[in-house]
């Protein structure tokens, strides 16, 4: 099939590689000549693993291409849109500006039976207004909700937990079946349902995942101020086949550019369409949430007798979380800012989010290596849980640290190890002994 994709940032990049892999002629559009012209030598902007691989392929194969011209993409009969929803800036509302750009972008090659189908997370009602826009050149409008995580995302592209169509036509589930063939073939579970019910689906999800998250982490609250230890609290839940094990790792919480913009723009929706009582408790949700940054900065500042001034703290992890380099609202950069501003000296290191966290941290100072962050530091937090920090060595980098002491922001080392090994070792949620 002849597929374009509109928008070809992290979901539009991936959704593009991956479905030439699975056979089809695509064209990724994109108003940024800079991506365009990375994406097309075959150079992912971004870190994602496997992509890069995935991408050569298309381009090598000739089915994958690129452009930033809107006429470019006539002639394909399936066209996904997969730009971003950032928030508002004043606003906890979804930013519908790239939506509405791809739209208007499209509608001068559209022509009668094409299929526009959005892939990007909307407020419910999104696909019916696009509809009422592109109904007229007589093209037709579904809904496919992505499901990626940011480190997974060419295998959850390519063997999904399960997909989605939103359709009024049956003809139009026909032809998502026929785009996405090979997966059903192998099994991948298919629902097909109507406009409002496909949007909800994502943002319930991600709502859900937060709320899951926050819930643990509040428990986390309770087991500092009473002594219990929240792992142990979560492997027992987790063993609940009713709650299940995922998500629930208490820490430093979620970031990124899903969850938290996600249920902020669900409870501006719900506020527009009146059921705004319905959603209260994703406020407490993301209170607590936030609230998880401050508790962690200041845990670092007790650990310093007090003061962070003309102290040195040492960072591990920059990105929101590990395999990725995304730093969007990362709450490891929230924390080494608010240090750095308690006057701090605050040295970062990220295997691979450095150069983001640079860009929009000027302020602080990183380092190419990890035991070169906690050279002369007073306190060492990790931050993003990447497994090149769980596997040093705590004995080795202890005479680097001028007081060995780490703060465990994700719950991700060993602790026996790190306290044999001469370190005060602190955790959220767990008994400071």
């Amino acid at each position: 099939m002849r597929l374009s994709v509109v928008g070809t940032g992290y979901l539009g990049a991936t959704h593009a590689a991956c479905m030439a892999d699975l056979g089809h002629e695509v064209i990724g559009l994109d108003s940024d000549p800079t991506k365009v012209a990375a994406l097309a030598e075959g150079r992912v902007p971004f870190w994602e693993p496997g992509l890069d691989a995935v991408l050569q392929r298309g381009l090598e194969s000739g089915r994958l291409r690129f452009t930033t011209k809107p006429a470019d993409v006539a002639g394909a009969t399936v066209h996904f849109l997969c730009v971003g929803t950032p928030q508002q800036s004043n606003s906890p509302e979804a930013d519908l500006t790239q939506v509405n750009a791809a739209i208007e972008a499209l509608l001068p090659v559209l022509q009668t039976d094409d299929l526009v189908v959005g892939k990007s997370t909307v407020p419910v009602g999104t696909a019916a207004d696009i509809e009422g826009r592109v109904t007229p050149t007589g093209a037709r409008v579904a809904w496919n909700p992505e499901f990626l995580r940011e480190g997974n995302a060419v295998e959850d592209t390519l063997r999904p937990d399960r997909l989605v169509f939103g359709v009024r036509d049956s003809r139009d589930d026909a032809i998502l079946r026929e785009v996405y063939a090979p997966l059903l073939e192998a099994g991948t579970p298919l629902l097909v349902t109507d406009f409002a019910t496909a949007e909800l689906v994502k943002v319930s999800a991600n709502a859900f995942l937060a709320t899951k998250i926050s819930f643990i982490n509040a428990m986390a609250e309770v087991c500092e101020a009473t002594g219990g230890d929240i792992v142990t609290l979560s492997a027992a839940l987790g063993m609940d086949p009713r709650i299940g094990p995922q998500f629930l790792r208490a820490g430093l919480g979620f970031g990124g550019g899903c969850l938290p913009k996600d249920i902020r723009a669900f409870m501006a929706r719900a506020r527009e369409l009146g059921v705004d009582e319905a959603l209260m408790f994703l406020r407490d949700i993301d209170d607590i949430n936030v609230r998880r940054r401050q508790h962690t900065v200041d845990l670092a500042v007790a650990s310093m007798g007090g003061t962070a001034a003309g102290r040195t703290v040492a960072v591990w992890g920059a990105a929101f979380k590990p395999n990725s380099d995304d730093v969007r609202d990362s709450p490891a950069l929230h924390v080494a800012q608010a240090l750095h501003n308690a006057g701090a000296r605050v040295v970062v290191h990220d295997p691979r989010a450095v150069p983001h966290a640079r860009t929009l941290f000027p302020q602080l100072d990183y380092t190419e290596g990890a035991a070169d962050a906690v050279q002369g530091a007073d306190v060492l937090l990790l931050l993003t849980e990447w497994k090149d920090y769980i596997d040093i060595d705590p004995a080795v980098i202890r005479p680097l640290m001028s007081t060995p002491t780490v703060i465990d922001a994700r719950n991700a080392l060993d602790v026996d190890r790190w306290r044999s090994a001469g370190w005060t070792y602190r955790a959220l949620g767990r008994p400071t002994a």
